[in-house]
């Protein structure tokens, strides 16, 4: 379980695998543990490091400033002190953001990166959502209740055809002994209203990959694509039946463009 000591906070990741690193970002209310889906072919190709972000897994205090820069800035850290630059650099959601600064403010840590179910926008309804997400948490409701409400912004329809699966999904959520704490969950949701991401694309300079999803009730593709648009070099891929958690829908379609995309296939 190891741990970089920065200025103001304790930086918690995990690493494992072999081969060219391959730093992965989370997104809202997630850690380095929501990579698991795809975690087992990354490896096989990589050395995958995968920080808990600030507010969220293990990385304490829990209280820490949460700014996506300083998000950004942990990630630079992190790969300098492992000496793992450059490195592909994957961003999920709110990683994605976090990604994007790091290109931006670091090319020379960054080979090549990867934006997934993200973009260079803000969405003031994605703000409301997460606001009242978190006001459900507050108000001492059941604690699943939050979950049930975010679950359908998250997966592709199809995956509520399993209503098994789901509860199994919630049940885990509930269960997992890192889970965000609704205190730092509100931190992070005030970083995210605070971000503003506007004149990020054109300063993102290294070869990018975009991997959309289809059925991203979070992050429209139409928009997504005028906003990715502006970065330089970038390709736009759509990821077929999938949500917002497209590696959760789809972790072997998403896996094997990583690895594409790395130029590590074969």
């Amino acid at each position: 379980m190891p741990d970089l000591i920065l200025p103001d906070v304790t930086l918690h990741y995990e690493i494992g695998g072999a081969g060219p690193p391959l730093l992965l970002l989370a997104g809202m209310a997630s850690d380095s543990a929501s990579w698991a889906p795809v975690l087992a072919p990354l490896e096989a190709r990589f050395t995958v490091i995968r920080p808990d972000n600030r507010t969220t897994g293990r990385t304490r205090p829990l209280d820490a400033e949460a700014r996506v820069e300083t998000m950004a800035a942990d990630a630079a850290a992190l790969l300098e002190a492992l000496g793992h630059g450059p490195a592909h650099v994957a961003g999920h959601s709110m990683g994605a953001f976090v990604a994007m600064e790091l290109a931006a403010a670091r090319p020379d840590l960054v080979e090549r990166l990867t934006v997934m179910a993200g973009a260079p926008m803000r969405m003031a309804r994605n703000v409301f959502l997460f606001r009242t997400l978190l006001a459900l948490r507050a108000g001492g409701r059941d604690e699943d209740l939050w979950l049930r409400a975010l679950f359908p912004w998250l997966f592709h329809p199809a995956a509520f055809d399993l209503p098994d699966q789901v509860e199994a999904a919630v049940r885990a959520g509930i269960d997992y002994p890192h889970a965000q704490t609704p205190d730092a969950m509100a931190r992070q949701v005030a970083a995210l209203e605070a971000y503003d991401p506007t004149g990020l694309a054109p300063r993102v300079q290294v070869p990018t990959v975009a991997l959309l999803a289809d059925h991203d009730a979070l992050i429209p593709e139409t928009q997504a694509r005028a906003a990715l648009a502006e970065i330089p070099d970038i390709a736009i891929e759509t990821v077929p039946d999938a949500g917002h958690a497209l590696h959760w829908d789809r972790p072997d379609a998403v896996a094997g463009a990583l690895i594409r995309v790395s130029g590590a296939a074969g």
